[in-house]
């Protein structure tokens, strides 16, 4: 199958990186003073100045990559840069900000974006894009604060349902049997259940419960974050009908199999369909690369089609000195052509709409990644969340047996202290 050409290190064009974002010690935010009220740097930017970009790497090859794409620009523009790989991408990013010298580009996390622009650590440069529209608005919307748009999205990817090909004909399915509803899920899920496997394995987290709520027409906070809406009918409706799913015998929990996540449980075969992401293709081609599977787009619920999407974006400092240039790499690394040359180098699906039109045309077979997006959200950016959703998912370690109400009352308090 032509998931084949994607190299291990494909795992971590989202996966990884957001994990590095994620982790670490604590929020890098919190650990550094205030950049200066206006967000912007006062200092003239100097035209032979150098840069330096810091990211979260996954290994050699998005290393690679970015060396030899950022040194495209650099021996074109003049300007030297320094690409830089983070051993510990949240503390060495805290310990620029404390200096007053961060990276002048980073890998921007949606989960610290709300935080770092309230403190005045990035510069809101959407303004000086002519290509905005070029993405789509709700990756655009994750960057988006009171009105100013701090980073454009460098990568994108939703979650998908991943089918074991082998187990799907042995169950006489076929490509009409691909469910397109909680029922057909349910139903294709019995047929691919047998004594060493169960049809359908969710890892006990929101980011795999998450898209059933949104299928129910139910979101854990409203459109613009002002507001949290967890403990709605919809909600709990949907959490209950998850529930209902794992009470039989046709769909388990990763946690209840011995498997770490999803991933695993997958390339073990425990189970014949997962919920997986992008990075799901990196870690099957370097442990499972005789695994034949594909992926398609998630069934729809009541209210209709619903996934979460994930994605990084490119952050310039507001203490950079030399933003002029920060910008004009940016620019040149959200052009359809790099976009390109780092989804074939190291797996990221690319954020603008023309590179991803064109990345599907050339890996169809992972297409449902792309078109998940367009009816996505992700998690809530406000600070504070990460708390709130550490204790979600602790409650969620026990699906089968939680109090779906209480669970999302418990969520929805956490929710409006933090609004508050």
């Amino acid at each position: 199958m032509r998931q084949r050409r994607f190299a291990a290190a494909a795992v971590a064009g989202l996966g990884l990186v957001l994990a590095l974002a994620a982790c670490g010690n604590g929020d890098p935010a919190e650990t550094a003073p205030p950049a200066p009220e206006n967000g912007t740097n006062n200092q003239e930017p100097a035209s032979d100045a150098s840069l330096r970009v810091l990211f979260g790497t996954s290994g050699e090859a998005e290393t690679r990559a970015m060396n030899d794409i950022i040194g495209q620009w650099s021996e074109q523009s003049g300007v030297p840069v320094e690409v830089v790989p983070a051993t510990d991408f949240n503390q060495e990013l805290a310990q620029g900000f404390a200096a007053g010298t961060p990276a002048d580009i980073f890998y921007l996390n949606p989960e610290h974006f709300r935080n770092f622009a309230e403190r005045g650590f990035l510069f809101a440069y959407g303004d000086q894009l002519d290509n905005v529209d070029d993405f789509l608005p709700n990756l655009t919307d994750i960057f988006t604060h009171e009105g100013r748009l701090y980073a454009v999205p460098k990568d994108m990817g939703a979650l998908a349902l991943a089918i074991n090909n082998t187990a799907w004909e042995e169950a006489g399915l076929t490509d009409a049997d691909i469910p397109t509803t909680w029922d057909e899920l349910l139903e294709v899920a019995e047929r691919l259940t047998t004594e060493d496997r169960v049809g359908l394995m969710l890892t006990p987290e929101f980011a795999r419960v998450g898209p059933f709520m949104l299928q129910n027409g139910a979101w854990l906070v409203n459109e613009d974050e002002t507001a949290a809406t967890a403990n709605t009918p919809e909600a709990v409706e949907a959490l209950t009908a998850v529930q209902d799913m794992l009470a039989t015998p046709y769909v388990g929990l990763t946690t209840d199999a011995g498997a770490g996540w999803g991933g695993e449980a997958f390339g073990r075969e425990l189970a014949a369909m997962v919920v997986e992401g992008p990075w799901l293709m990196g870690a099957m081609a370097a442990d499972h690369p005789d695994l034949d599977f594909r992926v398609v787009e998630m069934p729809a619920g009541p209210a209709g089609p619903g996934s979460m999407f994930f994605t990084n974006g490119w952050g310039i400092a507001a203490a950079s000195p030399n933003q002029d240039a920060a910008l004009d790499l940016v620019r040149f690394l959200i052009e359809p052509e790099q976009q390109l040359a780092f989804a074939r180098a190291f797996g990221p699906i690319p954020s603008s709409i023309a590179a991803a039109d064109e990345w599907a045309a050339e890996f169809p077979e992972l297409v449902a990644f792309k078109d998940g997006v367009a009816y996505s959200r992700t998690f809530p950016t406000m600070t504070g969340f990460a708390d709130v959703m550490s204790d979600f998912n602790a409650q969620l370690q026990q699906f089968g047996a939680i109090n779906p109400q209480a669970v999302l009352d418990s969520v929805q308090g956490n929710l409006e202290a933090i609004i508050d």
